[in-house]
């Protein structure tokens, strides 16, 4: 993994980040200097001198609500991370296939070719793939009608993508709500503009980092500790107290996955081996260590009965590699490859965290 340019990207895409959601919130009328009156009318709603549909105006009012609550900075870092996040995994998630409907959506197909009167050119900036295959993307709440109408108008790419987009979100809500709550509130005003410009956001994302860096599930843990890392400066600098706010800049910190598989090979991996000594699992575990013969441990009986806790889970690095280690402790004693997920799910894994 090139952590050198993760390093030089992330925290140039924090900046980007939140000037692209400071930018959507003066776009529906609010700064940090400033709130624009809104006036409702029928069914849209006049902020600025621009018409917006009425939804808009109660998705303005939750930011604005949101805004007095936490202050304006405030909630343009957390809506910029929101945002970056779920980038994050939707590329992490589309490069290793795990979006349903089988298309890219924030890169080209693989080929990253267009074909245009019978010859093969490359494309200097070409869709994501779920833009060009729009009709063919099944979504829930997508409204297939919609799509072909702006597919069919030609020159409406942008507003049909931040429509594939919102939609993809929340399709993603059901396995990961925490990550993707759906986006029909303030996050969704502030979804960033100019998404397919060759120096957008995504552009930067899907350029600037080589697929092959993505193959690593450690790449998540080390872009959100770069994505801090000048915000951890900034907060360390200080000489006064660190408002609760700043508390995860300086506190969330990446784990190494050697580090991560030598704690758990040492915890979960012995326990198991004093439990069965013929197990095979040790040939798994290069970071484990023998120890002395001991008689006073923790008697397992079955996998089900291993109780694991992380008390700061954080993004889960410890509990994800625990998962690997109990599917080979399961599949050693028999069970069906099919079940094991969600037993490991329901019964082993737990975790803690204060953010």
């Amino acid at each position: 993994m090139n952590r050198t340019a993760l390093k030089n990207y992330a925290p140039k895409a924090r900046i980007d980040f939140i000037r692209a959601v400071t930018d959507r919130a003066a776009f529906y009328g609010i700064t940090s200097k400033q709130t624009e009156p809104m006036q409702e009318t029928g069914d849209v709603v006049l902020m600025g001198g621009r018409v917006f549909p009425k939804a808009v105006a109660q998705q303005r009012r939750a930011l604005e609500k949101r805004i007095q609550n936490q202050g304006f900075d405030q909630v343009m870092e957390a809506m910029a991370y929101t945002w970056f996040n779920r980038f994050v995994a939707i590329r992490y998630m589309e490069l290793h296939g795990y979006l349903d409907h089988g298309y890219r959506a924030l890169s080209s197909a693989p080929t990253g070719t267009q074909f245009t009167d019978g010859g093969q050119k490359p494309s200097a900036v070409p869709n994501p793939e779920i833009l060009d295959q729009a009709e063919h993307v099944i979504l829930p709440g997508l409204d297939a009608r919609k799509v072909i109408e702006l597919k069919l108008a030609g020159n409406q790419d942008a507003e049909l993508y931040r429509l594939l987009l919102v939609a993809q979100c929340n399709a993603l809500n059901e396995a990961m709500p925490i990550l993707f709550e759906k986006v029909a509130d303030e996050t969704e005003l502030l979804l960033p503009d100019n998404l397919l410009h060759s120096d957008s956001l995504i552009r930067k994302l899907v350029n600037e980092i080589d697929e092959a860096d993505w193959q690593q599930v450690e790449i998540l843990g080390w872009l959100y500790q770069f994505y801090i890392s000048e915000r951890k400066i900034q907060v360390m600098a200080r000489k006064s107290t660190v408002p609760t706010e700043d508390i995860p800049a300086v506190t969330q910190l990446f784990t190494p996955h050697w580090i991560v598989r030598y704690l758990v090979e040492n915890s979960l991996g012995r326990l198991w081996l004093l439990n069965r000594p013929q197990s095979q699992l040790r040939a798994h575990m290069p970071y484990y260590i023998e120890g002395e013969a001991e008689t006073d441990f923790l008697k397992i009986g079955k996998p089900e009965e291993i109780k694991l806790l992380d008390p700061a889970v954080g993004s889960g690095h410890m509990l994800t590699y625990a998962f690997d280690l109990l599917t080979l402790i399961y599949e050693e004693e028999g069970y069906a490859p099919t079940e094991i997920p969600a037993l490991i799910l329901r019964h082993n894994l737990h975790g803690l965290e204060i953010c």
